[in-house]
């Protein structure tokens, strides 16, 4: 008995039973919550992923071009975070985990798309820079709430040459 399966389109009504998933393209701020404005969006736990005895958080930081001025700087006491820019390259800021932020020697990477990094727990960090003139996707993976319950960040003023 020969059976024929039929390709089907992915809808949230007929995958539900197996699972979800989430369209990167159609993210918006009209659509999901967004902490942020442009030119960094973050779209914060777009999906959550039971890994065994924790919940991991699918989230998308959407950066636009912009200076190449670090602001903010931030780092994770409890976890780790993976990186994955997506459609792009990008531009990374990171640093060694000094308590006196004033001591703080950062480094910037150029990450190539579908690159995926993983941040070490204490590494100073922030939203990432588009390389170029198009705004960059970059899939972040956090545990769930991470950025409400173990974010510190701090006020790091310094450019950078490209």
């Amino acid at each position: 008995m020969e059976t024929t399966l039929h390709v089907q389109p992915i809808t949230q009504e007929n995958f539900k039973k197996y699972g979800d998933f989430v369209r990167i393209d159609q993210v918006s701020p009209e659509k999901n919550q967004c902490a942020g404005p442009r030119p960094t969006e973050f779209y914060p736990d777009l999906i959550l992923q039971n890994i065994g005895m924790n919940i991991i958080g699918i989230s998308l930081c959407r950066v636009y071009p912009r200076d190449f001025q670090v602001e903010f700087t931030e780092h994770h006491n409890d976890t780790e975070e993976g990186i994955l820019p997506l459609d792009g390259d990008i531009y990374l800021h990171v640093g060694g985990a000094p308590q006196d932020i004033s001591n703080l020697k950062v480094e910037i990477f150029e990450v190539p798309k579908l690159t995926y990094i993983r941040l070490k727990i204490g590494v100073w960090h922030h939203a990432p820079f588009a390389k170029g003139n198009n705004s960059v996707n970059v899939l972040i993976v956090l545990a769930e709430r991470t950025y409400h319950n173990d974010c510190e960040v701090k006020e790091y003023q310094k450019s950078f040459g490209k």
